[in-house]
């Protein structure tokens, strides 16, 4: 879509509402030999083409050979599609008004319940217990003390400050990464998988173990998805719980709207500020390839003004209403691998914010500290405190 960068702006030319964008700048490293990608049609037609393969955490040196056994990131072509298809009743607008409402709605009263006994709360703990629990239905790890294995799960998965570690510190920390995956797989993921082998359930693992996968392809998938489905729906709550709070019109526009405005309100700053800062693709192995991987970098991407419009540094939320696009733009992808959860993320992260919100006398007493995640290539956002009337 082409938009004319002359038109007025109904912000200052300078202005930047990005939260994360000094931290990410500084952090983020493309892979050598990469192309650098940042303009947005490029961006789409690679995620579009049909002859490219998924890439990065390593996809060229995963084995594929029995696509039953490996996880469906890293599948491509007709395995991969035969993979989602399977899975797709799971993230229907269906499935999340009939199943997971249910889930966000109990965890959010529970939650939100302790703030008010407490008055005070740890923004990023208390968002992933929420997201542990609505991940949990759908993989299927549900024989399990869930408060513990959101701790494992975050321990597990947290790497932001690492590289400000001493050699000690950096071992130390991952003996303890270590234990907590051991722990994972024997007091999550095992139970989870005996339990189903006896009655399966309508969920990932039962499916899993219906196509003959290994315990191995199994708790990958299940790192998979804790990956991708929990942890970086943390971060989108807690970046979108920065903003409301730190801007009382938006936070009142936000209160104020109905479904859809609160959607387009979240997909602005989730555009602003992409969860998934690379995504990386490869073409097949040929040796003449001029480039044989593409990083595609997607908060330069949302900052191309031939698409996004002018001001793309501003939190606009009639942007994409302005536009008649889809207000995400790419930040849960396109094409084949774009993120299957995409609107149970959205319907979890607006729910739960809206409840947060209302909750008398709430405040953020302590923004977040950023960090950089070279394992997931995202933000990470730690020690956000909110506080509220007691009750």
């Amino acid at each position: 879509m082409s938009v004319d960068s002359a038109a007025k702006c109904p912000f200052t030319s300078t202005r930047n509402d990005s939260k994360s964008a000094a931290v990410v700048t500084r952090r983020m490293k493309v892979e050598s030999g990469a192309e650098h990608i940042r303009a947005y049609e490029r961006a789409r037609e690679i995620l579009l083409s049909k002859e490219l393969l998924q890439g990065g955490a390593g996809a060229e040196f995963v084995d594929t050979s029995d696509p039953d056994k490996a996880p469906v990131f890293f599948l491509d072509g007709a395995p991969h599609r035969d993979k989602r298809t399977s899975i797709a009743r799971f993230f229907t607008q269906r499935a999340i008004t009939s199943r997971y409402h249910a889930i966000i709605e109990r965890e959010t009263s529970r939650l939100l319940g302790q703030l008010r006994r407490d008055g005070r709360a740890q923004l990023d703990i208390i968002s992933f217990e929420l997201t542990v629990a609505v991940a949990a239905n759908i993989v299927g790890l549900t024989d399990s003390d869930m408060p513990r294995m959101s701790r494992r799960l975050a321990l597990m998965l947290s790497a932001g400050w690492h590289h400000r570690l001493n050699v000690l510190a950096r071992l130390s920390a991952g003996l303890r990464k270590g234990q907590a995956m051991l722990s994972f797989y024997l007091n999550d993921v095992t139970p989870a998988v005996r339990a189903r082998r006896k009655a399966p359930q309508d969920d990932l693992i039962s499916e899993l173990i219906a196509r003959g996968a290994s315990w191995r392809a199994i708790l990958t998938e299940c790192m998979t998805y804790a990956a991708a489905g929990m942890v970086t729906t943390r971060e989108f709550i807690v970046m979108a719980a920065w903003h409301l709070f730190d801007r009382p019109e938006l936070r009142a526009d936000f209160l104020a709207g109905d479904e859809a405005r609160q959607f387009a309100i979240l997909n602005e700053i989730l555009r602003l500020e992409p969860i998934a800062s690379l995504l990386y693709r490869r073409k097949p192995d040929q040796p003449d390839a001029r480039h044989e991987k593409y990083a595609l970098d997607l908060r330069a991407i949302h900052e191309d003004e031939a698409a996004v419009g002018p001001c793309p540094h501003a939190l606009d939320p009639d942007r994409a209403e302005r536009l008649n696009t889809n207000g995400a733009f790419l930040s849960f992808g396109a094409g084949a691998h774009h993120c299957p959860g995409k609107l149970v993320a959205l319907h979890e992260t607006r729910m739960f914010l809206d409840a947060l919100l209302r909750v008398p006398g709430v405040r953020l007493e302590r923004a977040p500290d950023v960090g950089w995640s070279e394992m997931l290539l995202s933000y990470e956002l730690r020690n956000a405190v909110v506080t509220c009337d007691r009750a």
